[in-house]
């Protein structure tokens, strides 16, 4: 037996709105260096929003006699650190924050979250051997439209170096996350339970303000008499929540009475969007509950139910929802599906029954939001107030404010969501995106239809957790967390 060590990298999502009655602790710069300011910025903002803001006894109200300009002991604080990013990890965030983060460019961080980067479209993951620190990557999918579109690359080849340069623990992230623009795969193949490289080089160059579209798959089948609509979407990004919804619509108007949802790479996104989802897979009666918000102690008492509660819609962007008006939808999942991908299904399960196939999903059961140095704005990040934005501080930070309860009033789940049906990816075995038998999709269609043993579902080299380029380009290498798991090859 061989044992393999995944890479588990956290993931994200981003959602929050301006409330106006909300008052600011002081906001007064201190008087120092321009990393100083950055750190200002950053203690005020967590002293205000953060969830954990009362488990960390330097994010105190009464921790400072003073944070006006000038104070001692305050300005000392700030510098205590050489950076921003370490004051950010070693004294704002709380030991049991997972997916918190930070970064110097607001524009880098929102254009992210909007699904806009700098990338060459190649989706893929890394898994390293255990008693190595060798890694080997595997393709998931391919943006369309990007670099990688073009070249010869597909789901389930694999990489085991970059620039002729074995990748390691220690090297991936400035190989693969790096400056250079340009790179070059070492790829390999798959040989009676090996990795082996061979000769074979793909170059791939990134390019800025790639855009993509989140809706990557979208069909219905017809099979043993059901109708099946399949939509495979990767993240909750509320720029495209049209597309979202005609490709509800399209389903709707193909007659179809069982939907699959496929979150396996969906790290989060937009709260307003899964709202927006839920209602076109459930139904629009705006009176029923979808979540209940909770921030910190010091934020929710300022915060009515009405601004609390957040029900279910009944309209995209003006246009009325056609719901497909479901009493049973079943989710794709891997331990990718994080956040938004989990809201979704939590948030649904007191009104329908989510049969849930796949892997144990990520476990993050807060949302976040972008905060910048806009402080006459609360420090939430606003498009049409970028002018605002301290022109010296353009650092962001992404921190976990608050947290989701469905109807039930259910939110434990930091451990992740449990499947029904367990079924991990394989990559000697990735199968085709969309296609009957690749196999989650496979499962779900058996489950639906009943025509059982007719595919192979058996999986004998899983894949736990996935490290993707999304996921880097948002976060630091902290954010890796080396989990083992036993493998047969």
């Amino acid at each position: 037996m061989k044992k393999i060590l995944i890479l588990l990298v956290a993931v994200i999502a981003f959602s929050c709105s301006k409330d106006d009655d909300l008052s600011l602790p002081n906001t007064v710069d201190p008087d120092g260096s321009a990393d100083v300011e950055v750190q200002d910025f950053m203690w005020k903002a967590m002293n205000f929003w953060y969830f954990w803001q009362a488990n960390v006894d330097d994010l105190a109200d009464d921790r400072f006699e003073s944070t006006e300009e000038g104070s001692a002991e305050y300005t000392t604080f700030l510098d205590s650190e050489d950076d921003p990013a370490a004051f950010f990890e070693n004294k704002l965030q709380y030991i049991e924050d997972r997916f918190s983060f930070y970064n110097e460019d607001y524009r880098e961080l929102t254009n992210s979250l909007a699904g806009i980067s700098k990338s060459n479209g190649l989706e893929f993951g890394l898994v390293r051997f255990q008693d190595s620190e060798d890694i080997f990557g595997f393709v998931r999918y391919i943006v369309p439209n990007s670099n990688a579109s073009t070249v010869e690359i597909q789901r389930g080849d694999l990489f085991t170096g970059v620039n002729g340069q074995t990748l390691t623990t220690s090297n991936y992230i400035d190989l693969l996350f790096g400056e250079n623009d340009t790179y070059i795969l070492n790829m390999a193949d798959f040989d009676n339970g090996n990795i082996t490289p061979n000769d074979v080089e793909v170059s791939l160059t990134k390019q800025e303000g790639l855009a993509e579209n989140p809706v990557f798959i979208s069909k219905s089948f017809t099979i043993a008499g059901e109708n099946i609509g399949y939509i495979m979407y990767n993240q909750f990004t509320n720029e495209y929540d049209d597309d979202l919804y005609s490709a509800v619509e399209d389903l709707k108007a193909a007659g179809i009475t069982n939907l699959v949802m496929d979150l396996r790479y969906n790290p989060g996104g937009s709260v307003n969007t899964t709202r927006l989802l839920a209602s076109m897979i459930y139904g629009t009666n705006t009176s029923d509950l979808f979540l209940r918000k909770r921030y910190n102690d010091k934020l929710q008492e300022q915060f009515n139910d009405s601004q609390l509660e957040i029900n279910f819609a009944d309209n995209v962007n003006g246009n009325s929802i056609n719901s497909l008006e479901l009493t049973k939808v079943y989710v794709l999942t891997s331990s990718s599906s994080a956040s938004a991908s989990e809201l979704l299904i939590n948030s649904l399960e007191p009104y329908m029954d989510v049969i849930q196939i796949g892997d144990v999903t990520r476990g993050k059961n807060e949302f976040s939001t972008t905060l910048v140095d806009d402080r006459d704005n609360s420090y939430l990040y606003t498009p049409s107030r970028v002018n605002n934005i301290n022109p010296d501080n353009q650092w962001a930070i992404q921190p976990l404010i608050g947290r989701n309860e469905n109807a039930d009033g259910f939110f434990d789940f930091t451990s992740g969501l449990q499947p029904d049906y367990e079924l991990k990816e394989d990559y000697s075995n990735l199968g085709i995106l969309g296609e009957e038998n690749e196999p989650l999709l496979a499962k779900a269609i058996e489950l639906i239809t009943g025509a059982t043993g007719k595919r192979n579902f058996t999986v004998k080299y899983p894949i736990n957790i996935i490290s993707s380029s999304k996921e880097n380009s948002l976060m630091s290498d902290k954010m890796v967390d080396d989990t083992v798991y036993d493998l047969e090859f």
